[in-house]
């Protein structure tokens, strides 16, 4: 069994593609590459950590692209996402949705001990955008303890001890629980990207 971390796929987010410049013509193009090489790198019986913002659109529709992943997936929800307790439409059968499609939910900001490193869909500061946005759901750690998140997109990757597991940074595929202690085994530092992906597969 192997162990994944990631954010943001944004499955049926249109406007992410412009947003972001991910390469895709298309909304379509971009939700089966980020499919198919989510199932190129992970195996059905790993685990996949994801850090937030899994769908949005017609979640009827959108939602449902999740069943076509491979692994374990285990959801630290972010601020698009409708099981978020922050989100101001959040009701138990949007909840269910995600259950339902395979989803383990964290609601808050967890710790995984193996990796040594808390998981957060928010980085302690910075925001994908001009200023921080939710800023009462940022967690609040030591300054010398890791933290793993996304939401900042394509902003940088690693940040001090905060490092971004978002499909932008990561050229749309989970991140292999290797690459982020390597990232770790260096200390903490300012990187935009790595040079090229590194794997175990």
């Amino acid at each position: 069994m192997s162990v994944f971390f990631t954010s943001d796929l944004h499955l049926g987010h249109a406007r992410i593609v412009e947003l972001c410049q991910r390469p895709y013509s298309s909304v379509d193009e971009m939700n089966q590459a980020i499919i198919g090489n989510w199932n190129t790198t992970v195996g059905r019986n790993d685990v996949v950590f994801v850090l937030g913002d899994v769908a949005l659109g017609r979640l009827d529709d959108t939602l449902q692209l999740v069943r076509q992943l491979n692994g374990r997936k285990h959801l630290v929800p972010g601020n698009h996402d409708k099981c978020w307790p922050g989100h101001k439409r959040i009701r138990p059968k949007d909840i269910a949705r995600y259950v339902d499609v395979g989803f383990e939910i964290e609601y808050r900001h967890t710790y995984h001990p193996g990796l040594g490193a808390h998981l957060c869909h928010f980085p302690r500061t910075g925001d994908s955008q001009d200023e921080d946005r939710f800023v009462n759901h940022r967690p609040h750690l030591p300054d010398d303890e890791w933290l793993i998140h996304g939401h900042v997109h394509n902003q940088w990757l690693q940040r001090g001890y905060d490092i971004n597991v978002g499909m932008d940074r990561w050229y749309y595929t989970p991140v292999p629980i290797e690459d982020i202690r390597e990232l770790m085994a260096y200390g903490p530092r300012d990187l935009r990207a790595r040079v090229q992906p590194t794997g175990s597969r």
